[in-house]
């Protein structure tokens, strides 16, 4: 029974439903240490980088795609995904994973890594897009053609103009203030008054930054009106986050809302707070949730958050995410992980008779690809 499961598993076509383009170039050895880590406080060297979680589970799994015996030392993996070259790493590992569909978002960093016709070609599978809302004001208002009086009208025309052909949106408030936002939306005077300072940053030069709660709450029910499923960051994140204010239970009430709206809302990675998110799942009928993310940088920890996240939340509303990165090491990882820790937990339950091995299949493809495809009414 258990190596069935483990083996359905291992072949079940995954949807990624939160990941982000890979780097073009080879990095440098500061950039690869930079990427591999969540925080943006640089690594001093690359056995520092490597020294962690992260880090062990990149030489265990990664190494031997790159023609590498698995555990090899940070030096030699690095010196040979130079010599490989960025093209033939990034196929070799957005190949092995086993994606058939990724839902792309390009909002941080996009000018440096591949966007979705990239990624498609490179994977070789089909990729949608996630359009972030932070991004989308910001490059409108760096346009220098906004005043206080137009935006409203004008962030509503560019984000329809944006969302065309997408299959959902993603806001990073949790980034920007935290998830203890007021649960409706600000009036067109307050927006219009929060706008001003923005504006006048981008006169003096600087490129627009908005980490106002007002503007920030007016993008994200801006969003609902185009009735998209509606991506939140929670929980684990670098350094600009306050981690105490990402735990997604301080988004009760805004939840209600969307719900009454029949709008998803996908609660992504939510480690620490992977328990508070299945609880949310539970109670409401418009919460999706994914621990992608977590599994990357907890390793070989990775199988009891998978466990945990299967406590709660009904088997219909959980989703695969990598939220890869930069490199394609962590798009790789991420289903590789997956698919080990989430075999491996549901082997244990078929064993022990407390799942049945149908049932068992059933949750693998429904947290595997079908619950995205519904969710996100893909093709």
């Amino acid at each position: 029974m258990s190596s069935e499961i483990q083996d359905y598993v291992n072949h079940v076509g995954l949807v990624d439903h939160h990941v982000h383009g890979v780097y073009e170039n080879n990095p440098t050895v500061d950039e690869f240490s930079n990427m591999i880590t969540e925080s943006d406080r640089q690594p001093k060297t690359l056995d520092i980088a490597m020294n962690s979680q992260v880090g062990f589970t990149t030489r265990k799994w990664c190494a031997p795609l790159l023609d590498l015996p698995a555990h090899c030392n940070p030096q030699s993996y690095f010196a040979r995904r130079i010599e490989l070259g960025a093209s033939e790493v990034n196929r070799r590992f957005l190949t092995a994973c086993g994606v058939t569909h990724s839902l792309i978002e390009t909002g941080f960093r996009g000018t440096e890594i591949h966007g979705p016709e990239g990624m498609a070609k490179l994977a070789g599978h089909k990729v949608d897009k996630v359009i972030r809302l932070e991004t989308t004001a910001e490059k409108l208002l760096d346009s220098g053609t906004v005043t206080s009086e137009s935006f409203v009208s004008d962030f509503a025309r560019e984000l329809a103009i944006a969302a065309k052909g997408a299959v959902g949106l993603k806001s990073i408030v949790a980034y920007r203030y935290g998830l203890h936002f007021e649960p409706c939306p600000p009036s067109q005077q307050e927006v219009q008054k929060a706008i001003e300072p923005v504006l006048r940053q981008v006169d003096s030069g600087a490129p627009a930054r908005i980490d106002d709660p007002i503007l920030l709450r007016h993008l994200i029910f801006a969003g609902l009106e185009l009735n998209l499923p509606i991506q939140f960051h929670i929980g684990y994140g670098d350094p600009d986050l306050y981690l105490h204010l990402c735990d997604p239970l301080l988004m009760t009430n805004f939840i209600k809302h969307a719900e009454s709206r029949k709008v998803p809302v996908m609660l992504l990675h939510t480690y620490p707070f992977h328990r508070n998110a299945g609880y949310l799942a539970q109670m409401f009928e418009n919460v999706y949730l994914d621990v992608g993310l977590a599994i990357n940088y907890t390793g070989a920890r990775s199988e009891a958050i998978i466990a945990e996240s299967l406590e709660l939340a009904p088997f219909h509303k959980i989703l695969f995410s990598s939220d890869a990165w930069g490199l394609s090491e962590l798009t790789y990882m991420g289903a590789a992980m997956f698919r080990y820790g989430f075999g491996r937990v549901l082997a244990e339950w078929v064993d022990q008779g407390l799942w049945s091995l149908a049932d068992a299949k059933h949750v693998t493809d429904s947290i595997g690809y079908a619950n995205a495809k519904l969710a996100y009414e893909l093709n």
